[in-house]
């Protein structure tokens, strides 16, 4: 084997697109290349000793924010027992702020950006000559036309076993500054008919859980209309053996066409990822995010009361210029329009994004190791950042986990932000942790807090026993449902776990 490609996912579950597109292009070296994968986490000397088994002269790793740390590991453990191996790094985290990062220090060369052309290229340089003289090369942007698909690349085991990942365009047309994605200047879209033909194929070969990476699959409705009409034919043809897709939309940006067409999948099949981030006016425009956000509440509502999709809506804590009575305001608007999951993210310096500008006017303070997330702005202090992260951990252990979702909106009653934070608050005292709790011991802690509110202990029990996914299994409601609803059921089987146990809710 001459060249390997690799990166650490975050999950087993998540097979790496990028190290497919790299070896659908690599042209007459595809023959000697191949693709090797692993999971953070995994011990440094076996993943090295994996790696060089095959003897490989260059070995090309795709860099994340998720696993740059380890991949340094990985990078200088090759350096000391096998010198003579070319060390290859792509991928987001290094194509920014190169010169500044250790793994780049360590590295024999770093492309920055789209790898498509510019690897191959420097792979055939590197062992035919001449020996290319710069570490650092930018990616060239090839026509979008002429990328080839890498669909073809995914195994049975990945078809199987792991969620698929396609793109019918690339890029985004967006300038949200805390976004790399700010960076392009536009949204290119593939070809139509030849993406629905890999489409076709991963569907004959199997798949059925196709995750779409677009980050504006809506701008463009006739083809977001084209890609859902395969979906739909799809579940008509076989409801019996169903598909699920995941795509990202623009919330402000849904007309009529769509919503009919969105309204014809049953439950379990579909799944919106919606980035609100903020409402507050203010803080979007200094972030330089457009949004009509009286466009984008009725628009979720409409998917709520009006759809089967499954929602999942993201909100950002320690934007410059937001506090938390602003953010508060924002979750319990989210709250009240009754997504399935609400994403409590913290803001990240992602390397290259514009964020970076605002770091002196609002006292932007991060964690100078990965993922670089927010520590402190002039308008929300390190330990109340901290008291905002916990809430995220528990709001996604409690709330977006579907395990207590009849328990959940008692938690939250009338002030959903206020209530959960004081819940988040007393749970830590608790646990004094906010990882590694076992489902048992968090059931019990939140039948306590219910009782502290001022519910009496059997109605707090039987509350939380209604809905707790250890006492009823999410999968023995979802058989209880088959027997009602044929087609709704057999959609729910195709769903990840999650979304599973929000439908049995």
């Amino acid at each position: 084997m001459t060249i390997l490609l690799s990166t650490l996912n975050a999950r087993y579950a998540h097979a790496s697109l990028g190290l497919r597109y790299l070896l659908a292009n690599m042209g007459p070296l595809a023959a000697t290349t191949r693709i090797q994968e692993f999971v953070i986490g995994a011990k440094t000397t076996e993943v090295v000793e994996r790696l060089l088994a095959t003897r490989p002269r260059i070995i090309g790793f795709g860099v994340y924010i998720w696993n740059v740390e380890e991949t340094t590991k990985i990078v200088a453990m090759l350096k000391r027992v096998a010198p003579e191996v070319t060390i290859v790094l792509g991928g987001p985290e290094v194509s920014f702020e190169t010169n500044e990062q250790e793994i780049c220090r360590l590295a024999d060369y770093v492309v920055t950006g789209w790898g498509d052309i510019t690897f191959p290229k420097l792979c055939a340089e590197i062992l035919h000559g001449p020996k290319p003289l710069m570490k650092t090369h930018t990616g060239v942007q090839p026509p979008i036309a002429e990328i080839a698909l890498p669909y073809s690349l995914y195994s049975a085991e990945d078809i199987a076993h792991r969620t698929i990942y396609v793109e019918a365009s690339r890029g985004c047309p967006f300038k949200c500054e805390f976004c790399l994605s700010s960076l392009d200047k536009t949204a290119w879209p593939f070809p139509l008919d030849a993406f629905l033909a890999e489409l076709e194929s991963l569907y004959a070969r199997g798949a059925r859980l196709f995750k779409f990476v677009d980050r504006t699959f809506n701008l463009n409705v006739k083809t977001s209309q084209r890609i859902m009409g395969f979906f739909l034919e799809k579940l008509a043809a076989n409801p019996d053996d169903p598909v699920y897709a995941h795509f990202e939309l623009v919330p402000d940006h849904l007309p009529e066409a769509l919503k009919q067409t969105i309204a014809q999948f049953p439950a379990g099949a579909l799944q919106f990822e919606i980035g609100i981030q903020s409402f507050n006016p203010e803080v979007q425009a200094l972030v330089s995010r457009r949004q009509n956000n009286e466009k984008a509440a009725e628009n979720i509502r409409w998917l709520c009361e009006h759809s089967q999709a499954h929602l999942h809506v993201d909100l950002i804590a320690g934007l410059p210029g937001e506090d938390v009575p602003s953010f508060a305001r924002g979750f319990d608007q989210l709250v009240g329009l009754g997504a399935h999951e609400i994403q409590f993210g913290i803001l990240k310096r992602l390397r290259g994004t514009p964020i970076i500008r605002h770091t002196g006017p609002y006292a932007m303070v991060y964690d100078p190791y990965p993922p670089y997330t927010v520590l402190a702005t002039s308008l929300i202090d390190f330990a109340t950042m901290q008291r905002l992260v916990r809430f995220a951990r528990y709001w996604d252990l409690v709330a977006n986990s579907g395990r207590f979702a009849h328990t959940v909106k008692e938690l939250l009653g009338a002030r959903p932000f206020e209530n959960f934070m004081a819940f988040s608050d007393w749970l830590y005292t608790k646990l004094d942790a906010t990882h590694r709790i076992a489902l048992d011991k968090l059931a019990k802690l939140v039948v306590e807090w219910l009782q502290v509110t001022g519910m009496g202990r059997e109605a707090a029990q039987a509350l939380v026993a209604s809905d707790y996914a250890g006492s009823i299994d999410a999968g023995a409601k979802a058989q209880e449902r088959h027997a009602r609803d044929k087609t709704t059921a057999a959609a729910a089987v195709a769903a990840p776990a999650r979304q599973v146990r929000h439908l049995a809710a």
